[in-house]
C-alpha cells in the first residue's frame, strides 16, 4: 500500500464541514457512514437524497423551494433539477451584510484594497439600480473585460441579481480573441478597466474596447473603471461613461433580486477554440451555486472564519468559483498581475500579510517557484495556511514533495480537476483523508466519474478516458446559439452515447483517488491554462509567408510547451525577423500564453483524408509514440518530417 505524504489528525477530521455533512446525512437517512468512501458510494447511488441534504446543509436561499430533486435521471441530456425552485445566485451570494471583510484586492500597482459585506451589498444595490436604468433586463448579457479587481465582482453581482447573464474575458486578450467571444453573445454593457500592469509594465486595455464598441452594435454603454490612470480619456469611445458616475447616487437601498428558476443561465464561459471559434458554455445559476457550495464547504472546508485566495483571471472558471465563497462569508483574495513581480514570493508575501487559510494556484506555479529555489515556509509566516489548491494540469511528483518539504507540512495539499465545461470539478480534495504524491484525492461528492477503456468499459488502476456516466446540477444548460443543442451533444456524448466524456486521461486508483495524464484531445495546456489550437491557427495563417501551420504541445520539464510548425510560401525562409514577425501577431491579437515556444519550419502538414490536421498524430511523432490508422491520413509520409527534429531537444 502507498505511503501518505500527509494525513490529518483525528481532531482535524472531527472538525471539518465533510465530518459534519456525514453526521448530517447519517441523521438525515440512518445511515451509519464513518469514510467519505461509503459518503461517495451513497452520493453517486443515490443521487436525488445526496443534492437534496446538499441544498439544505448548503443553507441555499430560494423564495419558493422545489418539487423535486430531479426528473429522468437516466438521461444525461433531458435530466431537469430542482424543478419549481424559485432563486436568484446574487443573492445567496450576498446574504450576508456585516462588516466582516468580504473582499481584499492587492494589485501590482495598488493595494491592498478592502470591502466589507455590508459594503459590498450596498455598492451592488447602487450598481443595479443604475443597470436597470441603463435598459438592462433578465436574460439581457453584460460582458467584462476586466482586470481581477473588486469592481469586477461587483459587476457580475449586479447583472445577476437582475436575471442578466454575465460574461467575461481578460483583458490580456487582443481585438480577435475578445471578438471570438463576445461578438457571439451580443453583450448590452460592457465593464472594463482602461487597462492593467503585468510585470512593471502598464497596458492599455481602450484601444481596444473602442474596436469592439464599434464592432459589436448591440453594446449600449461602456462603463470604465479608472485603474492604470486616475482621469482616462474615453472620447474615442461612444457611450463611455466613469465607473463612479455610472453608480447610482442613492446609497442606502435594498436589492431587487429576481427569482428565476433553478436553471435560468448566469454564466457564459468559453472553450478554448480547438475546432473554430470558442463555444460559448451557458452555465445555470442553480447548477453553479449548489456545485460550487459542495466544493467549496464539503472538499474545500471552506468555513465563514477563512480567508480563501486563487490565483486566477476572470476570464478561467475559477474566478467564478472563487466568487462564489461569498457565499459561505469567507473573505476572498483578488490578485491581479504578475505571480513573479518584483519578485517570486509574491503571492506567499500577499498569503503571509492577509493570513490566508486556503491558498489556490496552478501546477505550473508551484514547479515554477521550486525553480526559483524559494523556500516559502523559511521566508514567510504561513502558519494560517491549513490547504493548498492546484489545478490548471497534472500535478507532479515532484511538486507535492515540494509542497510538503519547503512550504508546509501540515496541510491538505488538494489538486483539483474539471473545467470550464463544468464551471467545477470532476476529482478534488477530501479535508477527512489523507494525501498521496502525484493523486487527487477523491472523486467529488454526486459525481459518477469513472475511467473508460476504448470499448466503453469502466477500468481501474489503469489510464482510461474521464467520463461521467449519471447526471449533476452544474452540467451546462446548453451553448449559445445552438438551440437543437447539436453541438452541445457533439461536444461531450458523441464518443459514448449518453455518457459525458470529458477528454482527459485519468486512472483511479486503489486508493480511491484519481491520477491524470492531461488532455487526451489537441487542446494545449501550457502553464495549466487550456488553449485551443484554432485560436493560433486563426492568427497565423493570415500571414502572407506562411501557408499552412499545424501547433501542438510538447511535454517539458513538467509543464507543456506550445510548438508551432509553419510550411511557408514559395520562396520563403524562416528568418529570425519572421519569427518575430509570427510572435507579435499571435500575442496582439490572443494572449502570451498562445505565444509559441518554439516555432520551426515543415515542407509539408499532415491531413486526414476528410481534410482535417492530425495534430494529435504530430504529438505522437515528436513523443517518439506509435501512430495508429496512418491510413486515415491524405498524406501519411508527411508524419515522417516530424521525427527526432533536433530544435526539439532544447
Amino acid at each position: 500500500m502507498k505511503k501518505p505524504l500527509w494525513e490529518p489528525s483525528e481532531g482535524r477530521k472531527r472538525n471539518t464541514n465533510m465530518a459534519r455533512f456525514l453526521h448530517f446525512v447519517n441523521k438525515r437517512y440512518r445511515k451509519s457512514f464513518t469514510s467519505y468512501g461509503q459518503l461517495y458510494h451513497w452520493s453517486i447511488n443515490k443521487i436525488p437524497e445526496f443534492w437534496a441534504a446538499m441544498w439544505e446543509f448548503g443553507g441555499i436561499k430560494a423564495s419558493r423551494t422545489y418539487d423535486r430533486v430531479a426528473s429522468n435521471l437516466r438521461d444525461m441530456l433531458d435530466c431537469k433539477w430542482f424543478e419549481g425552485a424559485r432563486l436568484n445566485f446574487a443573492e445567496n451570494l450576498l446574504r450576508y451584510r456585516d462588516n466582516r471583510t468580504a473582499i481584499v484586492f492587492q494589485g501590482e500597482n495598488q493595494g491592498p484594497v478592502r470591502v466589507t459585506y455590508a459594503e459590498l451589498y450596498n455598492t451592488v444595490a447602487r450598481l443595479a439600480a443604475s443597470l436597470r436604468q441603463a435598459g438592462v433586463e433578465k436574460g439581457d448579457r453584460v460582458a467584462g473585460f476586466m482586470p481581477n479587481m473588486p469592481e469586477t465582482v461587483i459587476a457580475m453581482l449586479a447583472s445577476t441579481s437582475i436575471g442578466a447573464i454575465w460574461s467575461s474575458c481578460s483583458p490580456d486578450f487582443g481585438f480577435g480573441g475578445v471578438m471570438d467571444r463576445f461578438g457571439q453573445i451580443e453583450p448590452k454593457v460592457l465593464f472594463t478597466a482602461d487597462g492593467y500592469f503585468y510585470n512593471g509594465k502598464k497596458h492599455d486595455s481602450l484601444e481596444r474596447v473602442a474596436r469592439v464598441k464599434e464592432e459589436i452594435a448591440t453594446i449600449t454603454k461602456v462603463v470604465v473603471v479608472p485603474y492604470t490612470e486616475e482621469k482616462p480619456d474615453l472620447r474615442a469611445i461612444p457611450g463611455a461613461v466613469y465607473y463612479q458616475d455610472f453608480l447610482s447616487t442613492q446609497s442606502t437601498q435594498e436589492i431587487q433580486f429576481e427569482q428565476l428558476p433553478f436553471d435560468h443561465p448566469v454564466y457564459i464561459m468559453y472553450s478554448s477554440g480547438t475546432t473554430g471559434a470558442p463555444k460559448s458554455i451557458v452555465h445555470g445559476a442553480g447548477g453553479t451555486l449548489i456545485q460550487h457550495l459542495k466544493e467549496l464547504i464539503l472538499h474545500s472546508d471552506l468555513k465563514r472564519d477563512d480567508t480563501i485566495f486563487y490565483f486566477t483571471t476572470c476570464g478561467w472558471m475559477m474566478w467564478n468559483w472563487l466568487v462564489s465563497s461569498l457565499a459561505v462569508g469567507a473573505t476572498i483574495v483578488l490578485f491581479d498581475g504578475s505571480p513573479f513581480y518584483p519578485d517570486a514570493g509574491t503571492l506567499f508575501k500577499l498569503a503571509q500579510d492577509e493570513k490566508i487559510t486556503v491558498f489556490g494556484t496552478s501546477a505550473k506555479y508551484l514547479t515554477a517557484v521550486e525553480k526559483e529555489g524559494l523556500r516559502p515556509g523559511e521566508e514567510y509566516d504561513l502558519s494560517s495556511l491549513k490547504a493548498i489548491l492546484s489545478t490548471g494540469s497534472p500535478l507532479s511528483v515532484e511538486s507535492f514533495e515540494y509542497v510538503y518539504r519547503d512550504i508546509k507540512q501540515d496541510l491538505c495539499l488538494s489538486s483539483i480537476s474539471g473545467g470550464t465545461d463544468i464551471i467545477s470539478c470532476f476529482a478534488l480534495g477530501n479535508p477527512m483523508g489523507p494525501v498521496y504524491a502525484g493523486e487527487l484525492q477523491c472523486r467529488g461528492l454526486g459525481m459518477k466519474v469513472e475511467a473508460y477503456d476504448e470499448k466503453g468499459n469502466p477500468v481501474y488502476n489503469q489510464k482510461g478516458e474521464l467520463v461521467c456516466t449519471s447526471p449533476f446540477p452544474s452540467m451546462p444548460v446548453g451553448f449559445w446559439n445552438d438551440p437543437d443543442g447539436k453541438k452541445y451533444r457533439s461536444a461531450y456524448f458523441e464518443t459514448y452515447p449518453g455518457v459525458w466524456h470529458h477528454g482527459d486521461f485519468i486512472e483511479i486508483t486503489e486508493t480511491g483517488g484519481v491520477i491524470i495524464y492531461g488532455r487526451s484531445d489537441a487542446t494545449l495546456n501550457p502553464g495549466g491554462v487550456r488553449i485551443g489550437t484554432a485560436e493560433i491557427y486563426r492568427q497565423v495563417e493570415v500571414l502572407p509567408e506562411v501557408k499552412d501551420s499545424i501547433v501542438v504541445g510538447q511535454d517539458w520539464d513538467n509543464d507543456v510547451r506550445v510548438i508551432l510548425f509553419v510550411k511557408l510560401a514559395e520562396g520563403i525562409e524562416l528568418t529570425g525577423e519572421l519569427i518575430e514577425k509570427i510572435r507579435t501577431t499571435i500575442r496582439e491579437n490572443t494572449t502570451p500564453r498562445h505565444v509559441p515556444a518554439k516555432i520551426i519550419q515543415v515542407a509539408d502538414i499532415p491531413y486526414t483524408i476528410s481534410g482535417k490536421k492530425v495534430e494529435l498524430a504530430v504529438k505522437k511523432v515528436i513523443h517518439n509514440e506509435p501512430v495508429q490508422n496512418r491510413d486515415a491520413l491524405a498524406n501519411p509520409e508527411a508524419l515522417d518530417l516530424y521525427k527526432d527534429i533536433p530544435d526539439l531537444k532544447t
